[in-house]
């Protein structure tokens, strides 16, 4: 049952937030990249408010961005990858945390992602850091906080027939996805990724050390 893998207390929800913080941000996602896709569509300015740019970040201007990048997609495949990622990884995440934790770790590795984003810009150059929207880099905060919690998940990750260990496939990603970005010129938010894993990792790391025999158990139970 679920409730016997939680490492904090389940708390009462209100009718209002019946539906899971995970579905809830799907949702949100699905809905934003809509709106925003229109807003874009009509007029390419609108980018600048929406996607996070270091250029304009290094100019103190639209800070918000940080958070509404990670509510834009740059497509159809890219919003349909993260967001059906989202439904599993999510789901699982949240049941571990509970709702509140859940979604303070999902917005805190977005924000984190994007600011690796931002200041990975200053050494790398080119096409591949002008912009960057995308849900990617609070997934990989997510991935990273699995790695330490249930490293031994097995998980099915592309178009690989078999199950891989939560351990070796978040690298195995990270890597995979920065050799097509690198090969192809394709504009991939590796430092992203990178930046929203190091955030997944780092709370998945304090729990470790703060709740031994709680994480011990659900790593038990996930092996």
């Amino acid at each position: 049952m679920v409730g016997v893998y939680r490492i904090y207390p389940k708390k009462k929800r209100s009718f209002f937030a019946s539906l899971s913080i995970n579905t809830n941000l799907i949702l949100i996602n699905v809905v934003l990249f809509i709106i925003f896709s229109i807003l874009i569509l009509n007029n390419t300015k609108f980018l600048d408010y929406i996607a996070i740019k270091p250029a304009n970040i290094f100019q103190a201007k639209y800070l918000w961005t940080f958070l509404t990048s990670m509510f834009m997609h740059g497509g159809f495949f890219h919003i349909f990858a993260n967001m059906f990622s989202l439904l599993f990884i999510g789901s699982l995440v949240e049941k571990i945390l509970g709702a509140k934790r859940y979604l303070y770790l999902y917005l805190i590795s977005g924000l984190f992602a994007g600011l690796f984003f931002v200041l990975f810009s200053l050494i790398f150059k080119g096409d591949l850091f002008r912009f960057a929207v995308g849900a990617s880099g609070a997934l990989f905060g997510l991935v990273g906080f699995l790695m330490i919690i249930t490293p031994n998940l097995p998980v099915y990750i592309m178009f690989i027939p078999i199950p891989i260990k939560m351990k070796y496939a978040a690298p195995g990603i990270l890597i995979v996805l920065w050799f097509i970005s690198a090969a192809g010129n394709i504009p991939i938010g590796n430092t992203a990724h990178l930046g929203g894993l190091i955030a997944g990792l780092i709370y998945g790391v304090y729990l470790k050390n703060t709740y031994k025999k709680k994480t011990q158990y659900i790593s038990k139970h996930f092996s």
